[in-house]
C-alpha cells in the first residue's frame, strides 16, 4: 500500500489534502472535551484559592477562640535600666522598683609572673584549692612542672569548678585571673591558694561577688541573678548597670493591643476571603472573564453558612451582636470595623468581648461556632475536598474519554487512508487502460483512414 506522501501519485486528485481536511474535522470532536477538562481544573484551582481563604479565616477566628488571648498581659517600664515582662501568671497592677545595686560576679587574681611559658610547678606536682563564699571549695590538680597557660587550662577543663580562668598581662607581668560564672553572693569565688608553686593569689584585686538588692513597692528583694523572677508573680524583671541606685515604675496591664489586632485580623481575613469568593463567582456574561465557580453549590453553601454564624445573636452575655463591637456586616457581604468603637468596647469591658468571642466553652461563643463550621467546610470530608476530589475525578474521567475518542480518530484515519489508497491504485489502473485503450482507438483508425486510399 502507498504511504500517505504518496497519495494521489495514481489518480493525480489532492487525496492527502482530503485526508487531512478529514483528520481536522474528525478531531473536532476532541475539543467539547477539552474545554469540559480545562473548566474541571480551573475549578479545582479556584476550591485550592477558596481553601486558602478560609484556612486564613480559620486562624483568625482560632485566635478569636483562645481563652488566653483573653488574660494575655503587656508591661511597660517607667525608667531605666531595667525591663519587664509579663507571663500568664501575672497580674494587673503598679509597682515602684528601686534598685540599689545589682548582681555582681566574684573575681580574683595572681600575682604577675614573667612568662605564661615558664615552669611554675613543682616535682610532683600541686593541688590549687579554689574558696568561695556559700558552696564548698574546689580542687583541681596541677601537673609537674606546669605553666601559667597549663594552670588555666587546667581549671577551665574541670566543668565542677562554677568559675573560667583566663591570663592578661598587666604591662609588668602575666596574671591568672579567675571569674566566677554566676553572679551573686554564694558563688563568688573568694580565694585560690597552691602548695608546691611559685604562682600565689594577690589579694588586693579581688572583687567580691553580691547578690542585686532592690525595693519593689518598698519590700526589699535579694537575687543572685540580675533576672529577677518571682519578686512580682508572673513578671521577669531584667536589671543592668544603668538601674543602680535609680527608681522605676513597672505597670502591668491587659494586652488591649493584642485583642484588638486578633479582632482586626479576623474583620481582615473575612474581607479577603470574601474578595476571593467575589473574584470566583463574578458573571461577567463571558465565558473568558467569567469567574470560575459562577453558580457554584458549594461556594453558596459555605457563603450561607458563615453569615448566618456572622448574622445571629450570641446569647448569655452582655454583648450579643457584632454591631456593638462596632462591626457591622455591610449590603456587599464585607464586614466594616469602627475602631474607635471597638477601642471604647474593650478599655471598659473586656470580659463581654471575651464572652461574645469565646464565651465560657470552646463552642459557646460565635468564634467557637465559627470555628464548628469551618472544621465542617475545611475537614477531609468537607465540602471544599468533598467538591475538589469531585472535580479530579471528572478530570480524569475526561481524559479517558479524551484518549477513547483520540483512539477511535487515529482509527478512522487509519481506515480512510486505507481507503484512499486503494482508491488511488483503482484510478491509476483505470487511467492506465483508458490510455491502452485509445492508443488502440488512434491505431485502429489510422489503419482505416489508410485502408480508404
Amino acid at each position: 500500500m502507498a504511504s500517505i506522501s504518496s497519495l494521489g501519485v495514481g489518480s493525480g486528485l489532492d487525496l492527502t489534502g482530503l485526508l487531512n481536511q478529514l483528520n481536522a474535522a474528525e478531531r473536532q470532536k476532541l475539543q467539547p472535551i477539552t474545554a469540559q477538562r480545562t473548566q474541571e481544573q480551573a475549578k479545582i484551582s479556584a476550591y485550592g484559592r477558596l481553601q486558602s481563604g478560609l484556612s486564613k479565616f480559620q486562624d483568625a477566628v482560632t485566635a478569636l477562640n483562645d481563652a488566653k488571648l483573653y488574660q494575655s498581659l503587656t508591661s511597660k517600664t517607667l525608667g531605666e535600666g531595667i525591663t519587664a515582662t509579663a507571663g500568664a501568671d501575672a497580674s494587673p497592677g503598679r509597682y515602684e522598683v528601686t534598685v540599689n545595686h545589682i548582681a555582681k560576679a566574684g573575681s580574683i587574681a595572681s600575682q604577675g609572673v614573667a612568662s605564661t611559658t615558664d615552669p611554675l610547678v613543682g616535682a610532683g606536682g600541686d593541688t590549687l584549692t579554689l574558696t568561695f563564699e556559700g558552696k564548698a571549695d574546689v580542687t583541681v590538680d596541677l601537673a609537674e612542672g606546669g605553666t601559667l597557660e597549663d594552670v588555666r587550662d587546667a581549671i577551665n577543663a574541670q566543668a565542677d569548678t562554677g568559675v573560667s580562668a583566663s591570663i592578661i598581662n598587666d604591662g609588668s607581668g602575666y596574671r591568672l585571673v579567675v571569674n566566677s560564672k554566676e553572679t551573686g553572693f554564694a558563688e563568688s569565688v573568694t580565694g585560690m591558694s597552691f602548695a608546691n608553686t611559685t604562682l600565689t593569689e594577690d589579694t588586693a584585686v579581688k572583687v567580691a561577688g553580691r547578690d542585686a538588692e532592690l525595693l519593689i513597692n518598698n519590700i526589699t528583694i535579694t537575687s543572685s541573678s540580675n533576672q529577677v523572677e518571682g519578686a512580682i508573680q508572673g513578671v521577669t524583671l531584667e536589671l543592668d548597670a544603668a538601674a543602680a541606685g535609680k527608681t522605676s515604675t513597672i505597670v502591668v496591664e491587659r494586652d488591649t493591643e493584642a485583642l484588638k489586632e486578633a479582632v482586626t485580623g479576623f474583620v481582615t481575613a473575612y474581607n479577603e476571603l470574601k474578595s476571593t469568593i467575589g473574584r470566583m463567582t463574578e458573571a461577567t456574561g463571558d465565558v473568558e472573564t467569567a469567574g470560575e465557580l459562577v453558580g457554584d453549590r458549594t461556594v453558596r453553601t459555605i457563603e450561607s453558612r458563615l453569615s448566618r454564624n456572622l448574622g445571629d445573636l450570641v446569647a448569655g452575655g452582655e454583648i450579643q451582636m457584632m454591631s456593638q463591637l462596632g462591626i457591622s456586616l455591610k449590603p456587599n457581604g464585607r464586614l466594616e470595623l469602627d475602631e474607635a468603637k471597638l477601642d471604647e468596647v474593650i478599655a471598659n469591658n473586656p470580659q463581654a468581648v471575651s464572652d461574645f468571642f469565646a464565651g465560657d466553652t470552646e463552642e459557646a461563643g460565635m468564634a467557637g461556632r465559627l470555628s464548628g463550621t469551618l472544621e465542617q467546610v475545611l475537614g477531609d470530608d468537607g465540602l471544599v475536598k468533598s467538591s475538589i476530589k469531585s472535580s479530579e475525578t471528572r478530570v480524569s474521567s475526561l481524559e479517558d474519554r479524551y484518549e477513547r475518542v483520540e483512539t477511535s480518530i487515529e482509527r478512522t484515519i487509519e481506515r480512510y487512508r486505507k481507503q484512499f489508497g486503494q482508491l488511488d491504485v483503482m484510478l491509476a489502473r483505470m487511467n492506465s487502460t483508458g490510455s491502452y485503450l485509445m492508443q488502440q482507438l488512434d491505431m485502429l483508425n489510422m489503419q482505416m483512414s489508410q485502408s480508404k486510399k
